[in-house]
């Protein structure tokens, strides 16, 4: 399967409604949740995620709860998201906040805590990330409306390139105390949805490429590499789907 391919498949593909988004992701959203997890949490499993979205609990589960909160926040957003898929919805500061809000509730730490920061606000203090802190807290905002102008400006053009510019620019900025990369992948696919095209999933076993891209554009603002990146990483999200097994029953 080609790039091209998955394109023509899915502008094809009913997408009208949410039941229609709800069939077309039925899966997906169990294996997005699972791997944007997992590259910032190992102990998430596949299992686990299944289980809260398809049953809402885990039984005899002896981890950490964040973990549990982690994966429910997922499926939670996904279910936030849903109708402004259909709807189209911009993208805002207050929807990126709520983003925030809906993937990291209960998750910050005690130390993030007693700061002040909390799920739903930007950062109030600096936190080190890769080769610099993103934007300080006084920047983050304007910095991220000045991205959101660029992204409208660019409305027409190749939306790839555009939805690898934001997830970019966004980690640059970097603007909460934790689960900017959470937000982030979000933001790729909901941009990606919302001008047709399909989701993607950055896979865990692929992270070291991932964060390889985004040092990369930190140290010479180069994206074309990523975009390839991310071309590769739809590819294998969808040609994964076509490969699933035949359900026998439809022919009994």
């Amino acid at each position: 399967m080609k790039y091209e391919d998955v394109l023509t498949w899915w502008k094809k593909a009913e997408k009208e409604t949410k039941e229609d988004i709800y069939t077309l992701l039925d899966n997906f959203k169990v294996l997005f949740a699972y791997h944007s997890g997992k590259i910032e949490n190992e102990t998430i499993t596949l299992h686990d995620t299944r289980e809260i979205f398809e049953n809402g609990s885990v039984i005899n589960y002896t981890g950490d709860l964040r973990t549990l909160f982690e994966i429910k926040n997922q499926k939670d957003c996904f279910e936030y998201l849903v109708e402004k898929i259909v709807g189209k919805e911009e993208i805002s500061i207050d929807l990126i906040l709520e983003l925030h809000r809906q993937l990291m509730k209960g998750c910050y730490d005690e130390t993030r805590y007693l700061k002040g920061e909390r799920p739903g606000t930007f950062k109030k203090h600096d936190y080190v990330t890769g080769d610099g802190v993103g934007a300080t807290p006084e920047e983050v905002e304007e910095e991220l409306l000045e991205l959101l102008a660029e992204i409208k400006s660019a409305e027409g053009k190749d939306v790839m390139t555009i939805a690898a510019y934001l997830h970019l620019r966004f980690e640059e900025i970097h603007p909460f105390a934790d689960g900017n990369g959470r937000v982030g992948r979000t933001l790729l696919n909901y941009y990606l949805m919302t001008h047709g095209y399909p989701p993607l999933i950055l896979y865990n076993e692929d992270k070291k490429t991932y964060y390889l891209a985004l040092a990369v554009y930190d140290k010479t603002g180069e994206i074309a590499g990523f975009i390839e990146f991310l071309k590769e990483q739809m590819v294998k999200t969808w040609e994964r789907k076509k490969k699933a097994p035949v359900n026998l029953n439809m022919f009994l």
